[in-house]
């Protein structure tokens, strides 16, 4: 538990998260009324569905040909799919997790002021500071438990069976991580049992998400992103070894 913890504490952006949500726990314990309660479960439901579409539409994005584009996705998700046991890989970056939750913030705030509810940033800061990202930081634990070659609870079970599959059968369902967030897949469509994965043939190309090995994007980060997270030059380049007989992959 001490390693999984520090582990967790060593990435800046879930310090920042802690940050966060500290100040939101303290504007709502300042301003306390018992409505603020109420607000918090919808932040939870909120951050499930923000977690979804984030990582359906944002981080599954098709590989953009520029080479800037493509290495900005890498670094937030690409590489943890070529690289699913890298530590370093594993949390969403503090330059994206920051701004999304202070846009958030900006969002609600502006939506509660509009609906003329009463102490509208109050409300705001009780739904994202506090429902929000707490729920993103319990993302953030499950997921990087998913990855660890660790004893879990069954519910970090239930979510490190469900994310494996993502990974390792067919990237295009599964996108929730953190338990309950199943719901917005069955809503949208995308969730699949591990019963029905067994019965499909492995998607090809299913680490580098459809792309050849070898595409020169991916050889390019690898080569500078990849070795600035701790990956190391060998499993970089047995991640960039092409199969005999294969097809050619996504191109964009």
């Amino acid at each position: 538990m001490k390693k999984r913890i520090g582990l967790l504490l060593s990435h800046h952006g879930v310090v920042a998260m802690l940050v966060l949500f500290a100040i939101g726990a303290g504007i709502v314990a300042t301003h306390f009324t018992w409505t603020l309660l109420t607000v918090i479960p919808l932040g939870i439901a909120a951050q499930m569905t923000n977690e979804y579409l984030i990582h359906r539409f944002v981080f599954h994005l098709p590989p953009p040909r520029s080479q800037f584009w493509f290495d900005v996705l890498y670094e937030a998700h690409y590489g943890h799919h070529d690289f699913p046991s890298a530590e370093r890989l594993l949390f969403v970056p503090v330059w994206f997790a920051i701004p999304m939750a202070l846009l958030n913030l900006c969002v609600f705030w502006g939506v509660m002021t509009l609906l003329g509810v009463p102490s509208p940033f109050v409300h705001a800061s009780a739904l994202v500071l506090v429902g929000g990202v707490a729920t993103f930081l319990a993302y953030e634990w499950f997921h990087m438990v998913s990855h660890l070659p660790v004893k879990r609870s069954w519910i970090e079970q239930k979510a490190a069976s469900s994310h494996a599959q993502h990974h390792f059968r067919d990237f295009t369902k599964n996108y929730h991580v953190t338990p309950g967030g199943e719901v917005v897949d069955h809503l949208f469509g995308t969730a699949i049992s591990a019963d029905e994965l067994r019965e499909r043939s492995r998607a090809e190309f299913m680490t580098t998400l459809g792309l050849r090995p070898d595409d020169p994007r991916l050889l390019s980060a690898r080569a500078r992103i990849a070795r600035r997270m701790g990956v190391e030059v060998d499993a970089i380049a047995r991640q960039s070894r092409v199969p005999d007989r294969v097809g050619q992959g996504r191109t964009a």
